[in-house]
Order: structure tokens, then sequence, then C-alpha cells
């Protein structure tokens, strides 16, 4: 009885010692602080408030381009660089200084290039190459029109994507309504590429995502925490939502997947939030480093 009492106050005592050593916490925007109205709630954004006003220091890692992702780090009054395109991009908007940039080899992009223009799959996907935080299509369909909408950028059709790789992609999307053509994309490439070769992911089911082997977010979240502030792991908080968010949830201290997370990403965090429409974020940040 004394044994079991000792043990459970050691593991009260270790979370608490936990909580109080977050210094750093990291945010996925879609799906997490950012939800179908595409704006941070009040209720989260009065939360990382309350967070920085305890010496938290916020930063933002999102499968978005960097253009697109300002916003959200401005409207979080972050001072840290921000990590875009899975942290395959980390820019400090201050300074404007590019940190981190790895990208997809041109030979690796023409290769994804010819797969997806194979003839059972050209009709069914828009494929997307981001170069220089620059968006470039063959055409501009309807998923794409909806895609720049959402993210406030415009789309660049070129016809012919061959002619815009003179330059390597920072990022390879390709984009269909269809999951199960997504679901069956990641797994015939997954077959064909190592990840020491090229890092493959969705970030949302209808989102094929291919970068650089070196690129996640728990690379990304690992250099701003150890290289930049010189914290270790045990100072991360990390919140996410989908498949792209894995690693950092893994890397972090504390890893938060949101309530409207797969399954399979649910099962690695350590706690799970609300969904985004409920606030989670907040709730999390509340939970761990507020109350």
């Amino acid at each position: 009885m004394h044994t079991a009492s000792a043990t459970h106050l050691a593991s009260i005592n270790n979370q608490a010692m936990a909580t109080e050593g977050i210094k750093l916490l990291v945010l996925d925007i879609d799906g997490t602080i950012s939800g179908q109205s595409n704006t941070i709630s009040t209720p989260v954004k009065q939360a990382i408030t309350a967070a920085q006003a305890r010496g938290i220091q916020v930063a933002i890692a999102t499968g978005r381009m960097y253009r697109s992702a300002l916003r959200f780090h401005q409207e979080i009054s972050s001072v840290l660089p921000l990590a875009a395109y899975q942290g395959a991009w980390i820019q400090d908007p201050a300074t404007q200084k590019i940190h981190r940039h790895l990208a997809v080899s041109r030979e690796v992009a023409h290769q994804l290039l010819d797969y997806f223009e194979q003839p059972q799959l050209r009709s069914l996907l828009s494929v997307h190459f981001y170069i220089n935080d620059q968006l470039y299509v063959r055409e501009l369909t309807r998923e794409t029109q909806i895609y720049a909408e959402r993210s406030g950028i415009t789309a660049i059709p070129v016809g012919d994507l061959r002619r815009v790789l003179t330059n390597e992609p920072t990022k390879v999307l390709a984009l269909c309504d269809d999951t199960d053509v997504i679901d069956n994309l990641l797994g015939n490439l997954r077959r064909q590429y190592t990840p020491a070769e090229l890092y493959l992911t969705t970030s949302v089911a209808t989102f094929f995502e291919a970068t650089n082997a070196s690129v996640n977010k728990g690379t990304a979240v690992r250099y701003l925490a150890e290289e930049l502030l010189g914290l270790q792991r045990a100072n991360v908080m990390t919140i996410g939502d989908n498949f792209n968010d894995l690693e950092m949830l893994e890397y972090a201290g504390i890893g938060v997947a949101m309530g409207n997370a797969p399954d399979a990403v649910q099962a690695i965090a350590q706690w799970v939030a609300p969904t985004v429409e409920e606030d989670g974020a907040a709730v999390a940040i509340e939970k761990f480093l507020i109350s």
C-alpha cells in the first residue's frame, strides 16, 4: 500500500514537473487552431496569450505555404521562426532570415510527375508544385481554386509542370476529393520510395504530400527547441490533428492530439483534446500550461 501510494505520488510529481518545465508550445494550424471558419477563435487566442504571459514561447508548424501561414503567425504574436511546408521551410518573419530550406530533388519531382500523369490518375488529381513559396499548377481545377481561396494565395497555371522544374520544389502535393485515391497513392509511393528517399504523408485525407526525406514537423520542432532556444524535448508541448503531426507529437514532452484527429494519431498522443470546433487547443493549453 505504501509502495503503491509512493509510486502514484511520484507519477503526479513527474507530471507536474513536466508541465512546469514547458517553455515552448508548437501548434499546427488547420484542424488544430483553425477549423471550418479558417480563423483562430477568441478562446484559442486568449489561451495562447495567457501561455505567452507565463513566459512560454509559441510557434507554428504547418503544412501550409509560408505566405499562407504568415497571418496565423502574426495573429498569435509569435516571435519565433515559422515552420511551413511540414518544416521544409523555416523562416523568421521579423528578419526574413530563412533558417532551413530542404527541397525535393528535380529528379524525384520529375518521377512523381510521371507517376501522377499516368492515364488512370491524370484526370483524378490536381497536382501542386511549390517553388520559392509560389504555387504552380497544370491548370486551375475546382479543387485547386477552393484550396487557393482558403489559403489566401494565387495559383499559377503553367500547363506542363516540367517547365517550372528548373528549380527544386519545396513540396509536391496531389489533391483529390476521393480519399481512396489518396490512400492508394500514399501506399503505392511508400513502396516505391523509402523514408530515407522521400517523406510522404497526408495533412488532410484529400492531400497527398511529398517533401525532402529529412523533413517532418518533428525535426522542425527539434530545430526550434534545441538549436534556437537551447531546450530539451521535455520542455516542449505540441498540439496537432493529423498524420503530418505524428513526428512532432512523438518528439514533445507533452504531445496532444485533437479530438478530430484520426484514431491512429490519437493513439500516439499523451492526451486527446476536444475537437477544433470545440476549441480543443484552448482546453489543452489551459489544462497543461495555465491551470
